[in-house]
């Protein structure tokens, strides 16, 4: 079982790329920790402890949860991976809207290299927009509205004059900066995918705080349990996750100069989930945006209006069955949406009759394209069902346990990128040293 590992720390190129990337991930989570120039460290603390074991939930909670709770903190690096993220998929997005976009994307690792640099321009601007807004919902006390005794949310900036707010957002859209210069070192000399291991990691550090909760608050047995149901789901999670159609494909020979080129059989893999977690962010930030409305507009009235009582009770309250409902159905949405935009069967179709590729009992050209259509259908039904039933688990343990909430890190969007990221880790590592084995066969 430890044999593998034995293998890692036994291999020096791959040794020194996994301390690599420790030492990155030190780094990331010495910054996470860091509070930004201004911040009253101590009344923060206070106020996130308040927060926490209060019911209500918080507005940017995606976000703090991929950041491991350094947003709430307003640390260095509390805007986190984010930006970098919904950089990505804006970008990805616009490559069907945007002809220039699509041209870059077939021109191969060039145009790569320029979508790769618009991605950092709007990262920037993104972490600017966001950084400001979080300041100034700091400054006028909303960032954490469950006050507990011992906490003043309007004390938590030492200096809320202009320059004092402008270093702080400066500070914090430098870290998103840095975060992202982290994740692409990982990337290109480290193992496994840069940004995808910071979401791990930020996941994970909070997962010890959010179990020793459930253990002090529901004790032995509910703990117990939790830890059992969380095998479960790891498994049903892994199981489907590994879960994919293998379309057969086999390709003619045809001669190329002198040489033969074909002939040969392979298979194109659809996963079961093939768009990821993509539609549990699209979801979840939609989501969000009702709780920022009446945020930003609690200020203004004395009296909660109608409607803002119905979104309180329906949109925003997370245990409420309109909100588990809707959140559903939206991920189901999300999910054909996002796999319509990145999966084009024509395209795919025409790859393959480029090069002499053909499905069996299938022609080539418009009915290969019917066909994995058909096919990429079928299959986005249970994979869209499957996220949805597992992004909703924290919802209903809310509901079942009197809407505390404290179980969110162990289900849904959590649980799912952790297994995610530490399959495709794992995948990665097993590669490189089976490329490793047979060049030492080879010698």
């Amino acid at each position: 079982m430890l044999s593998p590992l034995v293998a890692v720390l036994k291999t020096p190129d791959l040794r020194k790329k996994i301390l690599y990337v420790l030492g990155i991930i030190v780094l990331y989570r010495i910054g996470a920790t860091l509070p930004s120039p201004g911040v009253n460290f101590r009344e923060i603390q206070s106020c996130v402890d308040a927060a926490s074991a209060g019911d209500s939930g918080q507005i940017y909670s995606l976000i703090n949860m991929f950041s491991g709770g350094a947003l709430l903190q307003l640390s260095v690096f509390a805007i986190g991976i984010m930006p970098y993220i919904t950089a990505s998929i804006i970008v990805q997005l616009l490559t069907v809207v945007i002809p220039r976009f699509e041209q870059l994307r077939k021109e191969g690792q060039s145009g790569q290299n320029k979508m790769t640099q618009y991605t950092r321009y709007l990262t920037v601007a993104l972490a600017l927009l966001q950084s400001t807004g979080i300041v100034a919902l700091a400054a006028t006390g909303n960032l954490l509205p469950s006050a507990g005794e011992g906490c003043d949310p309007t004390a938590i900036l030492r200096d809320d004059s202009i320059i004092g707010l402008s270093i702080i957002v400066l500070v914090m859209t430098a870290g998103a900066c840095l975060v992202m210069w982290f994740g692409e070192l990982i990337t290109e000399r480290g193992v496994g995918n840069g940004m995808s291991l910071l979401i791990f990691v930020g996941i994970a550090a909070r997962i010890p705080a959010e179990g020793k909760n459930i253990l002090d608050q529901r004790g032995g047995l509910a703990f117990g349990l939790v830890c059992v149901a969380i095998v479960l789901i790891l498994a049903a999670v892994v199981f489907i996750e590994q879960g994919m159609r293998r379309i057969p494909v086999q390709y003619a020979k045809r001669m190329v100069g002198r040489k033969m080129y074909g002939g040969s059989s392979t298979y194109m893999p659809i996963k079961v989930n093939t768009a990821g977690v993509i539609p549990v962010i699209f979801a979840s930030s939609l989501l969000y945006i009702p709780q920022l409305i009446l945020q930003m507009t609690s200020q203004s009235d004395t009296e909660a209006s109608e409607w803002k009582v119905w979104m309180q009770d329906n949109l925003i309250n997370p245990s409420s069955w309109f909100h588990i409902v809707t959140y559903f159905l939206l991920i189901i949405f999300f999910t054909y949406f996002y796999v319509a935009v990145t999966f084009n069967p024509e395209e795919r179709a025409d790859d393959m009759k480029r090069y002499g590729g053909f499905i069996p009992g299938i022609r080539p050209g418009r009915p290969t394209a019917e066909y994995l259509s058909y096919v990429l259908n079928r299959i986005t039904l249970p994979g869209s069902l499957y996220l949805g039933i597992i992004s909703i688990l924290p919802n209903l343990f809310m509901d079942l346990s009197s809407g505390t909430g404290q179980n969110i890190p162990f289900g849904g969007t959590a649980l799912l990128i952790i297994v995610v990221v530490g399959l495709d880790t794992i995948k990665q590592v097993n590669s490189q040293l089976m490329q490793r084995k047979y060049e030492g066969f080879l010698k």
